[in-house]
This record gives structure tokens, C-alpha cells and sequence, in this order.
């Protein structure tokens, strides 16, 4: 399993049209190859941030398969326009539980 973690920090103001598009978006993302499931966590200290985890069954599930594809077009479209800074997404391998 991979986690994929990313910090979404949406521009102020926003917060409500992102989380609508959020929900929509969400669809692509399930229907994915290698998609477990994800969760969207909202940060308590800045109302604007949230993060955002994915599991994933490989790391290429999401880089190759999921961003090289059209439903990553959609959540692009969907997304991709409420970040500032734009996140930085990183991949984390479970090492104990």
C-alpha cells in the first residue's frame, strides 16, 4: 500500500466551491485502478488548508495510471484552480502499523 499525501491550501473565500467540487471530483478518483480510498482532513490551526490522503494498491496506480488519465483531466479541471500555493505531493510506504 501506498499513501499518497498532499496539503491542499485553497485561496480564502473559496473554501465552500472547493469542497462542492471536491465532492465531485471524488468520483474520478474512486473509479481509479489501484485506488483503496482516500479521506479529506481539515486543518484545525488555518481554515483554509485541508490534506488530502490517498491510498493506493502502487505507486504507479497514481502517477502513471490515475495522472495519465482522462478522469485526472476532469479532477484537474474540477480542482486544480482553488490552490495557492499549488500542493506538493508525496508518496509514503507503511513501515509498522
Amino acid at each position: 500500500m501506498i499513501l499518497e499525501v498532499a496539503t491542499l491550501d485553497v485561496i480564502k473565500g473559496m473554501e465552500q466551491n472547493f469542497l462542492r467540487d471536491f465532492s465531485i471530483a471524488s468520483k474520478y478518483l474512486e473509479g481509479s485502478k489501484g485506488y483503496t480510498r482516500h479521506s479529506l482532513m481539515k486543518c484545525i490551526e488555518k481554515e483554509n488548508r485541508w490534506l488530502l490522503l490517498v491510498e493506493w494498491e502502487t505507486l504507479e496506480d497514481h502517477t502513471i495510471g490515475f495522472r495519465g488519465s482522462a478522469e485526472y483531466q476532469e479532477w484537474k479541471k474540477l480542482l486544480h484552480h482553488y490552490y495557492d500555493p499549488f500542493p506538493v505531493v508525496e508518496h509514503y510506504n507503511e513501515i509498522s502499523r
